[in-house]
């Protein structure tokens, strides 16, 4: 069933999105600046440009690549500045270079073929979330890059929200805070947020999937890094003398349990997942993601891996090995539980927006809001949309683009309007 819009504002978040999706924001995991890539302050620049054309006077982008502004509270209240939140960067597991965005108009079900590259098939038995789309207008790219729908979707909807507020003064609100990150995707998207600066009470990330849905709690989330010393020798007279620390690595990986691997886990299993290996003979070095929704567990996964790695290399004498683990992000329900506000609010906007039955779930990953809940900002994540990310099959509907512009502006309603009790946001 199509999507019908609850609200006659004017949207632009279609064309926004259209606009957006063409710059190449690919962040860079091995990069050591801030932002990892110059090229994302290029799409940060025309957003400040436009917020200041929209008439938002303190937009700005600061030296590490973030974008700050506010649209001023009109309520005659006092009332919590709620901030907004989206990335610019897209994934480095999939090129961003010359995105080509398709609309295709009035979906009815059939097979969504992407001309650049005919083997790229977005089938509705492989998209299930496609079956709510009948008769909307899916945005897809064009088979040999991925979209971007993630988070530029979240990006769009926040942009078109803003506009829709500073167009329409009868909307009432408080300060409406808006923040665009970089290097999401790498895992340092809120490393440089100055949340003194941003001056917000609570946050709403806009990075979700489903329409009408919003995420509360995320994976905990370790890195863990293990390096190997051996001993080389030239192989043609190695015997008794060489210990290759690239066999070692690969013991240790083998000896991982089969039952912690992410390809084998759902709902709230964690898991112990090696990204990558590198090296040789002498020096090996593997790099982990540990995840679970329990930090206990958490911490498990990471004294298994240390005993894993102990026993493999004490069968090898002259071998060394060291394992450090990095604190990468915590699951923000512990912060949520303590301001259970945030949520209701989101769920009363949904509604308003016309999702009967909202959708409260976890996510088997982590956004900004995981970050930002615990500097002080309890922020959930809403949703964008945005559907099969990270790949060339990824989509969006320009309705539920629509929704997701919607669903913020009766959100800073409703924290308006709950303002008359100051218990209700405390």
């Amino acid at each position: 069933m199509k999507t019908k819009s609850t609200a006659k504002w004017e949207h632009t978040v279609k064309d926004r999105f259209l606009r957006y999706v063409t710059f190449d924001t690919q962040s860079d995991p091995s990069s050591l600046t801030s932002p990892s890539t110059e090229k994302q302050k290029i799409l940060s620049r025309v957003l400040v440009e436009e917020l200041l054309q929209m008439g938002i006077r303190d937009a700005h982008l600061d030296q590490y690549g973030v974008v700050y502004g506010t649209i001023p509270s009109n309520s005659k209240k006092k009332v919590p500045a709620i901030a907004f939140c989206s990335h610019v960067d897209t994934s480095p597991d999939c090129s961003g270079a010359n995105v080509r965005p398709i609309v295709h108009k009035n979906y009815q079900g059939k097979d969504i073929k992407l001309p650049d590259d005919p083997s790229v098939i977005i089938r509705m038995k492989e998209h299930p979330d496609l079956k709510s789309q009948f008769g909307n207008d899916i945005i897809t790219a064009s088979g040999t890059t991925l979209l971007g729908a993630d988070n530029k979707g979240g990006v769009a909807a926040i942009m078109d929200a803003a506009n829709i507020l500073m167009k329409n003064p009868n909307i009432i609100h408080g300060d409406v805070k808006i923040i665009f990150t970089p290097d999401e995707e790498v895992g340092r998207g809120v490393d440089n947020v100055d949340v003194k600066k941003l001056a917000a009470s609570f946050a709403y990330t806009i990075d979700g999937e489903t329409a009408g849905s919003i995420e509360d709690e995320t994976f905990s989330a370790d890195g863990a890094e293990v390096t190997i010393h051996g001993v080389p020798s030239h192989p043609g007279f190695a015997k008794g003398k060489m210990v290759s620390a690239l066999k070692i690595a690969s013991l240790i990986v083998s000896k991982l349990p089969h039952q912690l691997s992410p390809e084998l886990t759902s709902g709230k299993q964690g898991f112990i997942h090696p990204t990558s290996m590198e090296g040789g003979v002498e020096k090996c070095t593997i790099k982990f993601i540990l995840r679970d929704f329990d930090d206990r567990k958490l911490k498990a996964h990471g004294v298994l891996l240390k005993k894993i790695v102990k026993a493999v290399t004490a069968k090898y004498k002259k071998a060394k090995a060291e394992v450090k683990i990095t604190e990468q992000y915590r699951n923000m329900k512990k912060i949520l539980k303590k301001n259970p506000q945030v949520v209701k609010f989101a769920l009363e906007a949904l509604k308003r927006s016309g999702f009967k039955k909202p959708i409260l779930r976890s996510i088997r990953g982590g956004t900004d809001g995981s970050r930002l809940s615990f500097m002080g900002l309890p922020c959930p994540n809403l949703f964008a949309g945005e559907h099969a990310f990270h790949s060339p099959y990824e989509w969006v509907s320009v309705q539920d683009l629509e929704k997701a512009a919607e669903t913020i502006i009766h959100l800073v309603q409703i924290w308006e309007e709950k303002s008359n009790s100051p218990s209700t946001y405390k």
